[in-house]
C-alpha cells in the first residue's frame, strides 16, 4: 500500500481549526457579507432561512472548516523510529496564539527534514482533502512560502503520491465512502482517540474554557491513531503505548 517507502520517512500530521474570530461579529464587514456565500448553503441543507440568527450559528458550526474563515490553532506531527523493541513513536505538536509564527516554525520543520517528496511522504487522515489544502491556503493568507513538499499547485495526481491518506486506503477505489478515523479506528481494533473530545467541540474549548493544552492532547492522539492505523493496514503489528512520546510543549506558547 505504500510502496517501498521506508516507514521511518513518513511525517504523521494532523490539524486543529477554529473560526478566525470567537462569533460572527467580530468579522471584519466585508467577510461577514461573503459568510452567506460560504454558510449559506448548509442552512439550505437544512432547510433553514438565512437570517442573522442562522448565519452566526452557521459560523459558529462551520467556519473552521474552511481556510478563509477559519485559522490553525494545533499542529502536530509524529514520525516513527526503530527501537530495541520495535517500532516507537515521537509526537511534536506547533501551537502559538500567532498562527504566522505556528506555521513557520512547521515549515521550517518540513524544509529541514522532510523536504524530498522522492524520499520522504506525510500522512494524515483525509489529509488530501481538508489538512494539507489548509495548511497551504493559511500559509499563502499569512505570507508564507510554501515548503516544496505541500506545494502541490499545477501537479498532478501521479505527482502528489507522497501524501498517504488513510481515509482513501479504506475506500479502495469506492470514491463516494467517507470513514472517520475514531470509526476505522475502532473497527481495526486501534484504541480510539476520542476519549476526550472531538472535533465539534475544539472551537468551544478554545473559545470559551481557553484550553489549548488539551486540544494539544487530543490533536497528538489523532497523530498517534493515524499511525497506528496506517501499521494495521499494512498487516503490521501495533506500537504499545509506552512506546509513543510526546515532546509536545516545547512548542508551545
Amino acid at each position: 500500500m505504500i510502496a517501498e517507502l521506508a516507514l521511518d520517512q513518513i511525517l504523521f500530521v494532523d490539524i486543529e481549526t477554529v473560526s478566525e474570530q470567537p462569533d460572527l461579529t467580530l468579522v471584519p464587514e466585508p467577510l461577514q457579507d461573503l459568510w452567506e456565500q460560504k454558510g449559506g448553503r448548509f442552512a439550505r441543507y437544512a432547510g433553514l432561512e438565512w437570517s442573522p440568527e442562522v448565519a452566526a450559528d452557521m459560523y459558529e458550526q462551520k467556519a473552521a472548516i474552511f481556510a478563509e474563515f477559519g485559522r490553525i490553532i494545533v499542529i502536530s506531527a509524529g514520525f516513527l523510529y526503530r527501537s530495541d523493541g520495535g517500532w516507537s513513536m515521537k509526537i511534536k505538536s506547533f501551537a502559538d496564539q500567532d498562527e504566522r509564527t505556528m506555521l513557520g516554525r512547521f515549515s521550517r520543520l518540513l524544509e529541514k527534514h522532510y523536504s524530498d517528496p522522492s524520499r520522504h511522504a506525510l500522512c494524515g487522515h483525509n489529509i488530501r482533502e481538508f489538512d494539507i489544502p489548509f495548511l497551504c491556503r493559511r500559509m499563502i493568507i499569512n505570507g508564507l512560502p510554501l515548503p516544496d513538499i505541500i506545494n502541490v499547485t499545477g501537479k498532478k495526481p501521479w505527482e502528489t503520491a507522497h501524501f498517504l491518506d488513510t481515509m482513501n486506503f479504506w475506500k479502495f477505489g469506492d470514491i463516494k465512502h467517507y470513514t472517520s478515523l475514531n470509526l476505522l479506528a475502532t473497527i481495526l481494533g486501534v484504541p480510539t482517540p476520542k476519549d476526550d473530545i472531538d472535533g465539534s467541540e475544539v472551537g468551544r474549548v478554545y473559545w470559551e474554557e481557553n484550553d489549548l493544552a488539551r486540544i494539544i492532547t487530543y490533536c497528538e492522539k489523532d497523530v498517534a491513531t493515524v499511525a497506528q492505523v496506517l501499521l494495521r493496514l499494512q498487516g503490521m503489528e501495533l506500537i504499545p503505548p509506552e512506546r509513543i512520546e510526546s515532546v509536545a510543549k516545547q512548542e508551545t506558547a
